[in-house]
């Protein structure tokens, strides 16, 4: 578990307006969920974004340190930190304002990570998502790539204008992971095992897609057959949210895989590309179970290795 890992994108503050005059504030940002759910996994993991000298911006530091993620100094910007903004109306239907600041600063890679990781705003958002692409490019050679696109359409627009951008960055990918929304969104009508063989054809050697409460289909590397497994949240009374899940996936899947060895370094690349079924098995279970306890949980919740154990005995 020595090899760091390095999460490029978002963090920002979600604000929840309720009918009733309520307001919340939590901190969110897929990318940042994956980073605190690979830290609390055990994972050395430094953290590259943007965030304000505001009070926001402070919240979002101190939940990132808090779960054991290392915030690179490089992240901190004259500009507001981040905000999405949620009002709810009495049918509970949602209105979003965002307000996004994503002027990211070169990406200082230490000696000593082996992994990347980022997706979702923050790798189609200008202009920091230039950025994001050249810090990919130049860890590629020392490093191996994950990737989730995570499609937000209200903010990507068109799925034609950001596909050439999200494809770019799968054929930098050896993992990519993507839920059925992000498949039906980017490509209405096609097939989701068509979908994958094309992912794997740009350069992605595993690629994933989550199904929701049907679990997750993946495409074998070494075989090419696409396999289904159930998720492992069995009693649907259990499941508080799903806010965080695919993010709690993410951070599960890359821990497993670096722990089997199939990523974090050049080698590891071949051997991932040379998987077969079982060489994946359990990094794709341990991706399960770490989603299987954050549905259980109100928010994007990110288990530790003892409460993995505890909810498997």
């Amino acid at each position: 578990m020595d090899t760091r890992v390095l999460v490029v994108g978002e963090v920002l503050i979600d604000v929840v307006r309720t009918a009733d005059g309520s307001v919340t504030e939590h901190v969110g940002g897929s990318p940042a969920n994956v980073a605190t759910g690979l830290a609390r996994l055990g994972h050395p993991t430094d953290f590259a974004t943007t965030v304000g000298t505001d009070d926001h911006g402070n919240a979002c530091l101190d939940h990132m340190q808090t779960r054991g993620v290392v915030t690179l100094p490089s992240s901190r910007t004259a500009e507001p930190t981040s905000v999405a903004d949620a009002t709810i109306d009495d049918s509970g239907a949602a209105t979003y304002r965002f307000d996004l600041h994503w002027n990211l600063a070169p990406v200082p890679i230490r000696s000593d990570v082996g992994h990347v990781h980022t997706g979702s705003i923050a790798a189609t958002q200008a202009p920091g998502a230039a950025r994001v692409l050249t810090t990919l490019r130049e860890a590629r050679d020392r490093a191996t790539i994950s990737y989730d696109p995570n499609a937000r359409p209200s903010i990507m627009g068109e799925p034609e204008s950001v596909k050439p951008v999200m494809e770019g960055i799968i054929a930098l990918s050896d993992v990519v992971k993507a839920s059925e929304d992000d498949i039906a969104w980017l490509y209405p009508g096609r097939r989701l095992d068509d979908v994958l063989d094309d992912w794997h054809a740009l350069g992605a050697a595993l690629v994933l897609v989550t199904l929701g409460p049907e679990g997750v289909a993946f495409r074998v590397p070494a075989t090419g057959e696409v396999i289904r497994y159930a998720a492992q949240v069995t009693d649907n009374a259990a499941v508080v949210d799903t806010v965080g899940a695919g993010d709690s996936f993410m951070a599960g899947l890359v821990s497993g895989l670096l722990d089997a060895g199939l990523l974090g370094s050049p080698d590891t690349r071949e051997a991932l590309a040379a998987a077969g079924v079982d060489q994946v098995t359990d990094a794709v279970d341990r991706a399960l179970a770490t989603s299987g306890v954050t549905v259980t949980r109100a928010g994007a919740y990110s288990p530790t290795r003892e409460e993995l154990h505890t909810e498997r005995g």
